[in-house]
């Protein structure tokens, strides 16, 4: 840990903490008991097991502006839109809830508020911080003490939404900054929902840190599909934690997309399934590029019994990218009849590139369908040579193969118009080289 640099964050976010004025008292105590805890940790670095792959010092070690004002005047936020997609729609710029880019038709059962204006809403008293801030993850606790916008997403008991929300995730700053953006999304019982967030950055913004946290809560019978879409330039360097957590014969589907641009990635995705009867998917493709690095922490906790968790993730390599998987099942010893499948594929495209798995299962029940693997190989030269002798070219033969090995987990999509704007991103990715 730089510790001039930690604690010259430290105190920039004490300071942001300070400053908070008119909180309720169960908020400022969460936050002083989070700040509490960061303290004392500080920094991650490759000594710890979770981050050994990834040195986050250089990205750290250079002070960053905190709660920067936003302009929005001529804000473009085009390229985070996605072409024929009915969707409700939340903008976000630097994690600010801006209502005159949004797009939210009436419907009964749905709630969207800033999480300021939420602070007296029932959901936020009984789950704020009280599910991510039990993750072993200093972002997390730095974020929920010095998190200052994000948005509330609250669906009452039986509500189906007519379409999906899709959130607009803009960063934008004329100036070196660090912005942090809490989200809480609470799905009651028999409702559902599906949830779009694209992250996207403004041309000619500076450097930046988006530290996002974000606690979803899926009751009874409840049912959300959940899309990660990563479109952001290089200056741009993310921290997302999710945290879910599920109840009986509720459904959770995560699509974790990300492709070249935004040069530091860190996903967290953690599921507790804390009933029986729950089912969880997670997908993931990762189209890395130049001197990218896209690290995806995956931890499935499988609670109580007959549930069952699905998750497959794969990569594609270019340049001197480098991709990280580390995927956890957890089986507890009450969660008998569990199912769980845990798969990582990667393919390197250039001999520069690198890939880190790290497939774990820890069983402590016997009564159980547990598997896991890896794979990690390069362009099959017989099936390039082949395409080729057809009298395809060697760029659309690669595209071809491409899609091919990325299919098993585009064909899982539940959006349609989500699943072809993926393929056509990465049939860009490729076709821009």
């Amino acid at each position: 840990m730089n510790t001039l640099v930690s604690e010259s964050l430290l105190q920039q976010v004490l300071n942001s903490f300070q400053e908070q004025v008119a909180e309720p008292a169960f908020l400022s105590t969460i936050r002083q008991q989070a700040f509490d805890r960061f303290s004392a940790v500080g920094f991650p670095t490759v000594k710890d097991e979770e981050w050994k792959y990834t040195n986050i010092h250089k990205l750290i070690d250079q002070s960053y502006v905190l709660n920067s004002d936003v302009d929005i005047e001529g804000l473009d936020f085009s390229a985070g839109e996605i072409p024929n997609l009915d969707a409700h729609r939340i903008v976000l710029v630097n994690g600010q809830y801006m209502l005159s880019f949004s797009s939210l038709e009436e419907e009964n059962g749905l709630i969207v508020k800033t999480m300021e204006d939420a602070l007296e809403e029932p959901a936020f008293k009984a789950h704020f911080a009280q599910h991510a801030d039990k993750a072993n993850n200093p972002f997390v606790a730095l974020n929920t003490a010095g998190y200052t916008n994000g948005v509330f997403i609250a669906l009452a008991k039986n509500t189906i939404l007519s379409k999906p929300i899709h959130i607009i995730h803009v960063a934008t700053g004329r100036e070196d900054f660090f912005s942090q953006t809490r989200n809480l999304i609470v799905v009651d019982a028999n409702a559902e929902v599906e949830i779009i967030e694209s992250y996207m950055t403004v041309d000619g913004a500076a450097k930046n840190i988006q530290n996002k946290v974000s606690e979803i809560v899926i009751k009874e019978n409840a049912k959300m599909q959940h899309y990660y879409l990563q479109i952001a330039e290089a200056v741009s360097h993310y921290f997302n934690h999710t945290e879910v957590y599920q109840e009986k014969y509720s459904l959770y589907n995560n699509y974790n997309c990300n492709f070249p641009g935004a040069s530091f990635i860190r996903n967290n995705i953690n599921i507790r399934l804390d009933a029986e009867n729950v089912e969880s998917h997670l997908y993931g493709i990762n189209l890395t590029d130049d001197k990218q690095l896209v690290d995806n922490h995956t931890e499935v906790d499988h609670m109580k019994p007959h549930c069952e968790s699905y998750e497959w993730y794969k990569n594609i390599t270019q340049g001197e990218s480098t991709a990280v998987f580390n995927g956890k099942i957890f089986v507890r010893e009450d969660a008998q009849k569990t199912n769980a499948f845990q798969q990582n594929n990667n393919l390197l495209i250039s001999d520069q590139s690198a890939v880190y798995t790290k497939p774990q299962l820890e069983i402590f029940a016997d009564d159980v369908k547990c598997s896991h693997g890896c794979t990690i190989g390069q362009f099959d030269n017989d099936a390039l040579f082949y395409l080729r002798a057809r009298g395809i070219g060697e760029q659309a033969a690669r595209i071809l193969l491409v899609h091919a090995f990325a299919f098993d987990v585009t064909s899982r999509f539940s959006n349609d118009v989500v699943r072809q704007y993926v393929e056509e991103l990465v049939e860009e990715s490729l076709t821009s080289k």
